[in-house]
């Protein structure tokens, strides 16, 4: 199926609970959300997760940031379930329903705004666009980190990391869209971000981060 179709599961309850099963197996998923962490700021205090599924990177996060406030954005009935379960009484932590389709809702402005296997859920176009509204969102010095799946450069390591994870190329989430690494550099570069850099890979899970000044 074309990438760029607009495919997405993950209103079904049975795609996320497939996927919550599974999601402490992902290969290297650790080492990625600990390079993660090495970028956000010292002194956040407001942070923004995008698609932040069960709350998994968002708990992360917030144990080396115990005084920030947080907004936690998924569209899935499900996952906002589970993050409502992760998160349910904290006072510091408010859950918004959105799809990432549509314009960024206004929830204020951000020291860091994370996200993690969400964004290529998004057709290309609407990932440039999504960036532009991170950015306007950011403070002075804010950051953005996107602990991503990305496309690999030849469709022989595409079908290597496939195996790697368990899939086939039949078998693999049609939702997916992925995008290479350099494009979407350029676009954060062109954007504004400053510092803008890969700082972490393998395969095709990868880290691309970017500051405002």
């Amino acid at each position: 199926m074309p990438k760029d179709q607009p495919v997405n599961l993950w209103t079904s309850s049975e795609h996320v609970r497939e996927y919550l099963e599974r999601a402490d197996l992902i290969s290297h998923r650790g080492e990625g959300e600990a390079a993660l962490l090495e970028f956000v700021p010292r002194g956040a205090r407001r942070l923004l997760d995008l698609g932040t599924g069960d709350g998994r990177l968002l708990a992360r996060v917030r144990a080396e940031h115990p005084e920030s406030v947080a907004w936690a954005v998924d569209f899935s009935p499900a996952m906002l379930e589970a993050v409502g379960k992760r998160f349910g009484g904290d006072p510091r932590v408010t859950i918004v329903e959105h799809n990432m389709d549509h314009p960024l809702p206004l929830l204020g402005s951000f020291d860091a705004v994370i996200s993690s296997f969400a964004i290529h859920h998004l057709v290309h176009d609407r990932k440039r666009q999504l960036y532009s509204e991170i950015y306007a969102a950011l403070n002075p010095g804010g950051v953005f980190c996107n602990l991503e799946h990305v496309a690999s450069p030849s469709s022989r390591l595409h079908e290597e990391f496939l195996e790697r994870i368990g899939f086939t190329v039949e078998t693999e989430d049609p939702s997916n869209k992925l995008l290479d690494v350099e494009t979407q550099l350029a676009w954060l570069r062109k954007i504004g971000f400053v510092d803008v850099d890969c700082h972490w890979k393998w395969r095709e899970l990868a880290l691309l981060a970017g500051r405002r000044e």
